[in-house]
């Protein structure tokens, strides 16, 4: 068994098919299968059941590609360390970003990270929440900045700061004119959803007390980014519930509204496996982040923490 032949079957358990799992691993297919056969002889048990489609470990083969994920983890573990002693501050870093906040976060403290730690080169990956996790889990990532908690037991987390949810409405909204905004049933029904960003719908769900049954209306849409989902607002196609950070730029014309207090608010965090050792870098990261926050993140307020990994809409759409 050899750390080449792991890195294969958690591959080949993410991609699910043999030819994109060999062109992520960079070699070819048959090259692949004999890889996997002679791993499974050696061990003598089936790791993935071929005649699924698409391909599906085995119930060993779950526990298998489990515990390599863990052994990979730690593998890079060992290299940070040995960069962390070298040099603290010094060599890559490979840093998800929920796409829900990306677009809105990255442009204010990148300049300012980079200038702060000269010496770490940044990759940026922009992914699900639930993308981010799995890629924590398997070495693909370093360090997620995203809402938690995550509920997964090998991942730690970092708050940096709470970033609260306002109404998005359209100018003949029977609140536009309103100081706050409160929830009303017709609005419940209008409720814009993302598609497959089922942890982000989860927190709306909930801020709404909407049954996952009557969940899926405006889901039809498919909508798969927070601007789009504006627009199908500013056409009267529906009602929204979005983060603070992406309406901070809107023009005047615009109908936004807060909730009264305790203002629904998610949790953003920096988030790592639990393999992961570069502390001060992490530290650097976290002030440099609150350091470039607009001021309005910075005051206190009463609020009420919005979770989504024990709702049971996203633990019945993630298990379906």
């Amino acid at each position: 068994m050899t750390v080449q032949q792991l890195k294969y079957i958690v591959t080949l358990d993410q991609e699910r098919h043999f030819a994109r799992a060999a062109e992520a691993c960079f070699i070819t297919q048959p090259a692949l299968t004999i890889q996997l056969k002679s791993l499974e002889e050696e061990i003598g048990v089936k790791i993935f059941d071929r005649s699924k489609v698409p391909l599906k470990p085995t119930p060993v083969g779950e526990e298998i590609i489990a515990k390599a994920k863990r052994v990979l983890r730690e593998m890079d573990g060992i290299r940070d360390l040995v960069v962390e002693k070298k040099n603290v501050l010094r060599g890559t870093l490979r840093l998800g970003v929920v796409s829900t906040l990306s677009p809105y976060l990255v442009p204010f403290f990148m300049n300012a990270l980079e200038k702060e730690t000269p010496r770490i080169e940044y990759t940026i990956k922009e992914a699900s929440t639930i993308q981010l996790m799995d890629d924590l889990e398997a070495g693909e990532l370093d360090v997620a900045l995203m809402a938690t908690p995550t509920g997964r037991a090998g991942l730690i987390e970092f708050p940096v700061f709470l970033e609260p949810f306002v109404a998005y409405l359209h100018t003949s909204h029977p609140q536009a004119k309103n100081d706050f905004y409160k929830l009303s049933e017709q609005d419940k029904f209008g409720l814009l959803l993302l598609n497959s960003e089922y942890c982000y719908n989860a927190q709306l769900i909930d801020i709404c007390s909407i049954p996952k049954k009557k969940a899926s209306l405006k889901s039809a849409y498919e909508i798969t980014t927070i601007e789009t989902l504006k627009n199908m607002v500013r056409a009267n196609l529906g009602f929204a519930i979005v983060p603070w950070l992406s309406v901070m730029s809107e023009p005047k014309s615009s109908v936004i509204k807060t909730f009264k207090d305790p203002q629904p608010v998610r949790e953003i965090s920096l988030v790592v496996a639990d393999t992961f050792t570069r502390k001060l870098l992490l530290e650097k990261m976290k002030s440099t982040i609150w350091n470039t926050l607009p001021d309005p993140l910075k005051n206190k307020m009463k609020y009420k923490h919005i979770k989504w990994d024990d709702s049971p809409y996203f633990l019945d759409m993630t298990n379906e």
